[in-house]
């Protein structure tokens, strides 16, 4: 209350703009220092001339300093991607390898043959799906195969490669 006005507010006195508008959250610096988040609403008569002008301050200068101060705590160093890194368990990431060796090769595990299968399966090997632990119960299951038939296939890639 009584504190001089923002330029927003001078501005207005000195051109008597007829149809000024309303400016929301902007900031100011007050003589001391201190950082005001500003908004300046303009009141009208009933002929739609400006009458008065409301100026609202809040010194936001102490959240200033808390964000500096989080954004230290919160940084790490490094430019800010995008979408932080999606953190995956291994139970979707598993369901995720076996969705896209389904993809690969392009037929639900239903219909697949012996090699539609054996692709599928290499491919799961090759991105690391036996590393997680059961992955090849759920694996076998879902395509429909024993244990025993399961490791045959890993073996053939292995086999292959040699």
């Amino acid at each position: 209350m009584g504190d001089g006005a923002s330029n927003v507010v001078m501005e207005q006195l000195r051109t008597q703009d007829p149809e000024p508008k309303d400016h929301l959250c902007y900031l100011t610096k007050t003589p001391d220092g201190k950082i005001l988040k500003s908004s300046t609403v303009y009141i009208r008569d009933r002929k739609g001339r400006v009458s008065a002008i409301l100026a609202i301050n809040y010194d936001i200068s102490r959240l200033i300093l808390m964000e500096e101060a989080l954004r230290d705590l919160t940084s790490t160093g490094e430019e800010v991607p995008a979408e932080p890194e999606r953190i995956t368990n291994v139970s979707d990431l598993l369901d995720e390898l076996i969705q896209q060796s389904v993809a690969l090769v392009g037929k639900p595990a239903a219909v697949m043959n012996k090699e539609d299968k054996v692709k599928a399966i290499q491919f799961l090997s090759q991105n690391g799906a036996f590393l997680i632990t059961k992955s090849g119960d759920k694996v076998a299951k879902y395509f429909g195969i024993s244990k025993y038939t399961l490791y045959s296939y890993i073996d053939m890639n292995k086999q292959e490669g040699n």
